[in-house]
């Protein structure tokens, strides 16, 4: 199954499901207007399909103390397959790095860290992200306030 052969009532499932990943099978149907045996039938069709990936907890990055949000620009020194590898190695084990992006331009990859406050981020950074081989730079930009924060996408 692909994006293009979803119709319009995977579509509603999927948007209903992004806002209240806990709504209860009865209370989807009844929204899209199925009964909850065939909406089960595509749920499970669209999570066997991989389109939904995982349900999660969304929690709020303030209450669990982790209220500093630093956005790291890095440069390596190659960009040779085995450079890559290494860097994408060394963040994968790292819980403060909550995304990380392979970018075009002149950086290589950007990467989202939450911390809770600047003395974290510098032992991040001097104990985690100066230790991996083949970083030639790293720029550290400190997001003063959230202004949008959505995991919902717009598949309408």
């Amino acid at each position: 199954m692909q994006a293009d052969t979803l119709d319009a009532i995977d579509r509603k499932i999927l948007a209903l499901l992004q806002a209240d990943g806990r709504m209860s099978v009865t209370d989807l149907a009844t929204k899209i207007g199925l009964s909850p045996s065939p909406c089960l039938r595509r749920i499970r069709i669209l999570e066997r399909a991989g389109i939904i990936a995982r349900y999660v907890a969304v929690l709020d990055q303030d209450k669990v103390g982790l209220p500093v949000s630093v956005f790291v620009s890095i440069k390596l020194e190659s960009q040779r397959q085995q450079a890559l590898d290494r860097f994408t190695k060394a963040i994968s084990r790292w819980p403060e790095v909550l995304e990380c992006y392979l970018m075009t331009g002149p950086r290589d990859y950007l990467l989202r860290v939450v911390v809770a406050d600047l003395a974290a981020y510098d032992r991040f950074l001097k104990q985690k992200l100066t230790t991996v081989d083949g970083v030639s730079s790293i720029e550290s930009s400190f997001a003063l306030e959230q202004v949008k924060y959505t995991n919902v996408l717009p598949i309408t």
